[in-house]
């Protein structure tokens, strides 16, 4: 048997590898969200459900219709998952043509804010985006 020093050091490492285990698999669940809401092949409505309560109801205030009448028209250029960055509930994506920021809610990943260009030191610009 270890020594109690050595036995905190093993709990630590242990702790340690199983949260890096569930970050991994809560990085790929936030990739694949941030992909299927770029995939050029999703259907309007698909979209719409992935988006964020308060970012479905900006949009569709915005332009004055439902999201799945509007949603198409934005342009999403998606691509490949390049990176992805979770710090605790919220996540950016970067894509070969976008960077999308998502929260997580009880339904799972959500988009907040997509068809985002980056302006230096400033926030992102972004066509779609909550409050």
């Amino acid at each position: 048997m270890g020594t109690p020093t050595t036995l905190r050091l093993a709990a630590a490492v242990l702790v340690t590898a199983a949260l890096g285990g569930c970050a991994g698999l809560e990085e790929d669940d936030v990739g694949r969200v941030a992909g299927a809401f770029e995939d050029p092949a999703a259907a309007p409505a698909d979209r719409c459900v992935l988006l964020a309560p308060a970012t479905l109801q900006t949009l569709e205030s915005d332009e004055s219709a439902p999201c799945v009448d509007v949603i198409g028209q934005v342009p999403l250029p998606g691509g490949a998952v390049e990176a992805v960055a979770v710090f605790g509930g919220q996540a950016q994506v970067r894509l070969d043509g976008d960077t999308v920021f998502l929260t997580e809610t009880p339904s799972g990943w959500r988009v907040t804010a997509a068809a985002c260009e980056p302006r230096g030191g400033l926030p992102y610009d972004c066509q779609v985006e909550g409050p």
